[in-house]
């Protein structure tokens, strides 16, 4: 099993250059599976490519299926439509596909596109396991395939300007990293009755290898996130963002050991499984990570609803998606004013991708699989920390943790006739 701290390498997680690159008008010819949140942002962003045509789309609704090809239709674009995943994947016209399925399907629809030689954008979370992240680590290895992992943020040039202001050691020691998600839009799920699935879903495509359960509209379309079959919560939806950016700051890999304390505080009889509210703790040998999430409400540190902090003897450096300031710890250092972030991080992203799709220079992807695997798995810990009720640590030789429950739920558990393909 590949082990968190080999997923990624500090020296590596900004590959790169933060440049568009060259604008060959080599045609890419993209397919979309999932298309109704994120993968139809992400087509749209990629189509601003030059010779970027979309040539398939796939979802198991129909309905979005439909509605979103003829939205195409109406800018001259006609793709070929599956309800299928393999179906597109077979398509000769195919050359890279968008992943942006709920996060339980993530590990198949990439696996089965490296091996279809294709491509993939995939939206994070990477995986829905530990296991799925290794998995898909390794198939794009053997594959030789270009696999850029949708945490955008890694393309936007301010992110960059923090992590080298972070990395030039005028904070001073840094005894901790904050990294939060506090969302007051998220609100409170109310509890629905089971019932037939709307007419044209394919609904047993949809569970995949998630457990058969009667169709829910609670478990449906966006809001899948807040239930363990399908997803994470805010940890691996947001997560995976703010603390992606504390460990580079850091240069850090494998905690020690991990802890985390919350639950559904804010709507305790509402339908979702996941916490609303969440503080986890991430030691290291001489600082913490700290990550905090609440549903419901903006008031996160700062005054900022998101963000990451990085906490040093001289100041505080304070980052967010709008951009980034030092605040001085009294007269230690000077202040630097906010920085507003001034460019498109997904635009930049799906750019980035493209070029490395056509220049086989895999290593210029900004966000590989082997960093959104890291921080998917480093995400995963935390969550798995909350669900044991343990503080857990990491055996770095053997890949597992030394606890028996948190080690149950190092794999997700597939069903219905699912499995990860043998690699």
């Amino acid at each position: 099993m590949t082990t968190l701290a080999a997923s990624v390498s500090a020296a590596s997680a900004f590959p790169g250059a933060f440049t568009i690159g060259s604008r060959k008008q080599d045609a890419v010819r993209v397919g979309v599976i999932g298309v109704n949140g994120m993968g139809w942002a992400n087509l749209n962003s990629m189509l601003k490519v030059p010779g970027v045509r979309c040539t398939a789309l796939c979802d198991v609704d129909a309905n979005v299926l439909n509605n979103r090809a003829e939205e195409l239709r109406r800018r001259g674009i006609t793709p070929k439509l599956y309800s299928r995943h393999e179906d597109l994947l077979a398509d000769a016209e195919v050359d890279a596909v968008i992943v942006a399925t709920p996060d339980h399907w993530h590990c198949l629809h990439m696996i089965d596109a490296c091996a279809a030689g294709k491509d993939v954008y995939v939206e994070k979370p990477l995986g829905n396991s530990i296991a799925e992240c290794n998995a898909m680590v390794t198939a794009a290895a053997r594959y030789g395939r270009a696999v850029q992992v949708g945490q955008w943020q890694r393309s936007q040039q301010h992110f960059r300007d923090a992590m080298d202001f972070v990395h030039s050691g005028k904070l001073g020691k840094i005894r901790l990293v904050k990294a939060w998600a506090y969302q007051g839009w998220m609100k409170s799920i109310p509890v629905k009755p089971d019932g037939p699935a709307p007419d044209g879903v394919d609904y047993m495509r949809w569970l995949g290898p998630a457990r058969t359960r009667p169709f829910n509209p609670n478990r449906f379309h966006f809001e899948f996130r807040w239930f363990w079959d399908y997803a994470g919560g805010l940890m691996t939806d947001w997560g995976v963002h703010m603390l992606d950016f504390a460990l580079m700051g850091m240069k850090a890999t494998t905690p020690k050991s991990v802890m985390a304390i919350g639950g559904k505080f804010a709507y305790p009889d509402d339908a979702a499984e996941t916490p609303d509210t969440l503080t986890t703790v991430y030691e290291f040998d001489d600082f913490t990570v700290q990550w905090e999430h609440a549903n419901g409400i903006d008031g996160g540190p700062y005054g900022r609803n998101h963000g990451v902090a990085f906490i040093g003897n001289y100041g505080t450096l304070v980052l967010d998606r709008r951009g980034w300031e030092v605040i001085p710890e009294g007269d230690r250092m000077q202040a630097v004013p906010f920085r507003k972030s001034e460019d498109n991080g997904l635009d930049k992203h799906t750019a980035n991708f493209i070029d490395v799709v056509r220049s086989r220079k895999l290593e210029a992807l900004h966000a590989p699989v082997t960093a959104g695997a890291h921080i998917a798995v480093f995400a995963q810990m935390g969550n798995i920390a909350y669900r044991t009720g343990e503080k857990i640590f990491w055996n770095e030789q053997r890949g597992r943790f030394t606890s028996r429950a948190a080690n149950r739920l190092l794999a997700a558990e597939y069903h219905n006739g699912y499995k990860i393909p043998p690699l």
